[in-house]
């Protein structure tokens, strides 16, 4: 009995030392608020009977590149849409979206319309980034597949910590 109430307080001691939740992190805080400013410019709220696409975040200046920072704001703005009600579709399980080892889910124009109808998506989730010493300015869009139209746009700049340029430069060799 001593034995496993060591073992339960050491895993309690140690879950607590490493565990931070989501919106008291800086970057999830801000990806959440960037999503949370994008639904709401958007001139008519999306249905929710009809799915949308996210996209990794590409840097501006290479469109066909990302690093884990565009990665993983594009599963944080995911994982805010699905908070907030609305249907995504988890392009990880597809086999045939392009998908580079090391860069994510890019979207190639060409693909986005035939994705978006076998998903029956309504839209897609668009966002680039450029990083420059001070800052990092993320642009994301809520794009309507069939005919390329953007239906909200939000901007961002977010000041880099060591954890931001980690996630910037994790790629870059």
């Amino acid at each position: 009995m001593t034995r496993l109430f060591v073992l339960v307080l050491l895993l309690c001691l140690n879950g607590c030392a490493g565990y931070e939740a989501g919106r008291s992190n800086r970057l999830i805080r801000a990806s959440y608020s960037a999503t949370d400013q994008l639904v709401a410019v958007l001139p008519q709220p999306l249905p929710r009977d009809a799915p949308l696409i996210v996209a990794t975040f590409v840097d501006i200046n290479r469109l066909t590149s990302s690093s884990t920072l565009g990665r993983m704001l594009a599963e944080q703005v995911s994982t805010r849409l699905t908070q907030l009600g609305h249907p995504v579709v988890e392009l990880k399980l597809r086999g045939n979206v392009f998908v580079r080892e090391g860069t994510g889910e890019l979207l190639l124009s060409r693909e986005v319309k035939d994705l978006s109808i076998s998903h029956r998506a309504q839209a897609v989730v668009v966002g680039t980034y450029a990083a420059s010493p001070e800052r990092i300015f993320l642009n994301l869009k809520i794009v309507r597949p069939t005919d390329n139209r953007i239906l909200a746009a939000h901007d961002i700049a977010l000041t880099p910590d060591e954890n931001i340029l980690s996630l910037l430069m994790s790629d870059w060799h």
